[in-house]
């Protein structure tokens, strides 16, 4: 964006704002202030995200329970809701919108990349229907863990910048204390705002959000011949390789939905999500995907069907010709399968060891791994980095072997990946600490998620809370003293189903 200012050049707010969104015509938002609570407590902080962030962490630390609350507002910002429409389960909903979120505004960080400061749970808006605009303090910390995690992970994400406690209920299936979250993204468009204006047959603004969301998330397509094909190529290509991330590590979104889904290509919006402890491809932990149509082995199919709703939504500017712009959609939701299939190809490959030599076997040994993995009911996190530890030499066969139910089970397929192994040029230690740096030792374990939240909701103790978040955010480092947080539940433990929060 031309003539905005970069954030370290101005210290005269916290949060030097430049509003690109609220320059948009007035069909993209309704604007709206947070609406003040009555005793705002700062609960956690990102200083070293405010910083990233070109931010006055200082003043936002001393005054955060007021900025981040939405009580006192912030110098500069243009607060509003975003209007979006989205396809939930499959089923389209004509309007959506920020029933909860209120962008504050954007700010230009210290690499020069333009990130949004959102408000969750600030109150009612526009398009909150019949909600309370308000979020619980469960769901608000648990947002907090994940985006973080997701960040540490090395996974495109939105961040967690604070969370605050509001000292007042929201009522829920019980009483339950409020909090609001302050969420930083690249952006906060969505394949359903696309959907939002292609419903209402408002070619003109479907042209204007495409041209905001090339000028700021791929500037590079100006000068393509078509531009807005380019765009919808892009961004399959992005969502193809966020969601072969996803499954390296064993997330599960819960709620793909259209609107769930960023055009920069990061994750958004926690939820029921969860990460998978057994391995098995049709896991499913949110309690309303009663079909299983976002089951973990599901996700690219979803992300596929996503893309083709966008295709849809931007048929009308890709070309002239709407035969072609038919054919030109088809091809590129076409694509989107292949360049998954690539980027899972470089996922897993890193997992087991392999580099970029191919051989005509690999395929098959990757796929029988997977088929073990799922008879022996493994730890799929557990399982891959035991497989690293192994890569150096025999003697972590029998930590791998003891997380199946027959330890024994593994053996040949070891003897074959040894025997492949042998035909790269790497060392056995360089390989142990490459497939260490892509199978982490520590993911939010499900349990140990809900133990924090409940431990905080009930007892007002965050210390798990605070534990958990710093072990996290050193996922791939071996961290002997919370081993405890590296393992898979205990019978009793399990997490069966995990809840959306609104």
């Amino acid at each position: 964006m031309s003539g905005t200012t970069t954030a370290a050049a101005d210290k005269t707010r916290p949060i030097p704002f430049d509003n690109s969104y609220a320059r948009l015509p007035d069909a993209f938002f309704a604007p709206v202030d947070p609406t003040p609570v009555e005793a705002p407590r700062l609960i956690k902080f990102n200083r070293p995200l405010a910083e990233e962030l070109g931010l006055d962490a200082d003043a936002l630390e001393r005054h955060g329970a007021a900025y981040f609350s939405g009580n006192t507002p912030l110098p500069g910002s243009l607060p509003l809701a975003m209007a979006y429409a989205g396809h939930q389960f499959g089923q389209f909903v004509p309007q959506l919108g920020d029933g909860r979120a209120i962008l504050l505004g954007e700010v230009i960080d210290r690499n020069g990349k333009r990130r949004d400061i959102q408000l969750k749970g600030a109150g009612q808006t526009p398009y909150s229907r019949r909600g309370d605009g308000r979020a619980a303090l469960g769901p608000v910390l648990r947002e907090y863990i994940i985006s973080e995690a997701m960040h540490a992970l090395g996974i495109p994400t939105t961040r967690a910048l604070a969370a605050v406690a509001t000292g007042q209920p929201v009522y829920r299936d019980r009483v339950l204390p409020g909090a609001v979250f302050t969420r930083v993204a690249s952006s906060h468009v969505r394949v359903g705002t696309f959907q939002f204006f292609a419903a209402r047959g408002d070619t003109e603004n479907v042209r204007v959000l495409a041209d905001h969301v090339i000028e700021r998330h791929y500037p590079e397509l100006k000068g393509a011949e078509k531009p807005y094909l380019a765009l919808l190529d892009a961004v399959a290509e992005r969502q193809a390789a966020l969601i072969a991330k996803w499954l390296g590590v064993g997330f599960i979104h819960g709620v793909m939905n259209t609107d769930n889904m960023t055009i920069s290509g990061e994750t958004i919006d926690f939820g029921p999500c969860a990460f998978m402890d057994r391995y098995d491809p049709r896991t499913v932990y949110s309690s309303i995907d009663h079909g299983g149509r976002y089951a973990f082995g599901n996700q690219p199919m979803i992300g596929q069907w996503n893309i083709a709703r966008l295709a849809e939504a931007m048929l009308a500017i890709l070309d002239d010709d709407q035969d072609k712009a038919v054919e030109a959609a088809n091809a590129a939701v076409g694509r989107f399968m292949e360049r998954f299939q690539e980027h899972w190809k470089d996922v897993i490959r890193a997992k087991i060891g392999l580099g970029e030599h191919e051989e005509e076997g690999d395929q098959a040994l990757i796929r029988d791994l997977l088929i073990l993995l799922y008879e022996q009911k493994a730890d799929y996190t557990l399982a891959f980095r035991r497989l690293a530890d192994a890569a150096e030499d025999s003697g972590g066969d029998a930590a791998l072997g003891a997380l199946l139910e027959d330890p024994g089970a593994l053996a040949p397929w070891l003897a074959v990946w040894r025997e492949r192994l042998s035909r790269e040029a790497t060392s056995p230690q360089a390989r142990t600490a490459a497939m260490h740096r892509v199978n982490p030792a520590f993911i939010p374990r499900n349990h140990k998620v809900e133990e924090a939240l409940t431990e905080a909701v009930d007892h007002g103790d965050f210390s798990l809370f605070e534990a958990l978040n710093d072990v996290l955010a050193r996922p791939y480092e071996d961290q002997p003293a919370f081993d405890a947080y590296a393992q898979p539940p205990k019978p009793g433990e399990e997490v069966t189903a995990t809840f959306c929060g609104t």
